[in-house]
């Protein structure tokens, strides 16, 4: 399939717009894919973020054998991260002759129940202060998933990371999750797994910044959007199934089995370099060493199990060490570009395995959680 978009096919299939960006997970994307085909007025870019498996053969015969002509395919020769697959698509819309009123970033790992899009369309429609809007995330079984948050601070580096009860009581309104409602509400940001975003937005504050490789893209993006005057919010009956983790290898069910990617940390320091510059950075630095540091000490103390990924403190250690000392240009950079070949080798080795907790389809998923 060609991978050019133009206004005209755009303008045949309605005004919303839908980016996935596949990246060695081209069974989950065809599952995903399957959840929209009901979905009347959508048209649907697949980009494939440069995956050097068989990715693109799958997903054209996919899309070729199920007849979903309302999708286009998108390959990509160089993968510069979640954002820029993203960017790749969201400039040829906004390009075209007829751009969609919303682009609807999806990822891979998640599954469209009926409606969910029709509920996030009619929000934005008749709410034209909102810019964004994001979908509740469940489990294969229902139960919710965090989507809505509150933007990353000080304090709340100190609640997330110190884990004592009435000292995270204490800070309970810095916390960065905010818990499952069943209402409509508005929030600092929502998971990019699911939201809605309208064109103005974009022709507001920009494409997604292409200096995350993949972590706190939409954080950023959100907090670009309230700046510039839109409000963000959260639709719980907008409903998506993620299948949490299974396009990035670092969450869900394997959270506390693999050891967190440099990129994760990366990410990190960029948004508190940019939007807490100076000291307070390095006080956020700090305060997660020495907090998550005391935690770590009551585990042992206590002998309670470790739910974090292994030798996450000290890998944050050695990367703030890095910083902070040498000098390190890491903030303005791709963490991608940083990697050697071996690297990006193992890292793709290490996002393509599912293992034995992981999901290989919806069907398996779906197994299960039942």
């Amino acid at each position: 399939m060609s991978s050019c978009l133009c206004g005209e096919k755009l303008a045949s299939f309605g005004q919303i717009a839908v980016v996935i960006v596949n990246y060695i997970t081209p069974g989950l994307v065809a599952d995903c894919l399957r959840s929209l085909a009901d979905e009347s007025g959508l048209h649907v870019i697949v980009v494939d973020n440069a995956s050097g498996d068989d990715s693109v053969q799958v997903l054209s015969e996919a899309i070729q054998t199920n007849g979903w002509q309302w999708v286009t395919l998108k390959p990509l020769e160089q993968n510069r991260g979640f954002s820029a697959g993203n960017n790749a698509a969201i400039r040829d819309l906004l390009a075209s002759t007829n751009p969609p009123r919303y682009v609807w970033l999806l990822n891979p790992d998640t599954i469209v129940r009926p409606g969910a899009a029709k509920e996030l369309i009619e929000f934005l429609d008749s709410r034209l202060e909102v810019g964004i809007a994001g979908s509740r995330l469940e489990f294969p079984n229902g139960k919710p998933q965090t989507a809505a948050f509150r933007f990353p601070s000080l304090m709340g580096e100190l609640e997330d990371t110190i884990r004592i009860g009435p000292v995270c009581r204490a800070l309970a309104r810095f916390r960065l999750p905010i818990a499952p409602r069943n209402v409509n509400h508005a929030c600092d940001w929502v998971n990019g797994a699911s939201m809605m975003i309208r064109k103005e937005v974009f022709e507001t504050v920009g494409l997604m910044d292409e200096g995350y490789f993949l972590y706190f893209e939409e954080t950023v993006f959100c907090w670009r959007a309230k700046e510039a005057g839109w409000s963000i919010w959260h639709l719980p009956a907008s409903r998506m199934v993620h299948l949490e983790g299974q396009s990035t290898g670092v969450s869900g069910a394997n959270l506390a089995l693999k050891p967190r990617p440099r990129y994760c940390f990366d990410s990190r320091a960029r948004y508190f370099h940019k939007h807490h510059p100076g000291m307070p950075a390095l006080l956020a630095d700090l305060i997660w060493i020495a907090a998550f540091g005391s935690w770590r000490v009551q585990c042992k103390l206590r002998r309670m199990p470790d739910p974090d990924p292994p030798g996450l403190w000290g890998a944050f250690l050695r990367h703030a060490w890095r910083r902070w000392l040498a000098s390190e240009t890491s903030i303005d950079e791709s963490p991608h570009s940083r990697l050697s070949p071996r690297q990006r080798i193992l890292s793709r080795e290490g996002l393509s395995r599912t293992g034995e907790r992981g999901y290989e389809s919806l069907e398996h998923a779906f197994a299960i959680a039942s």
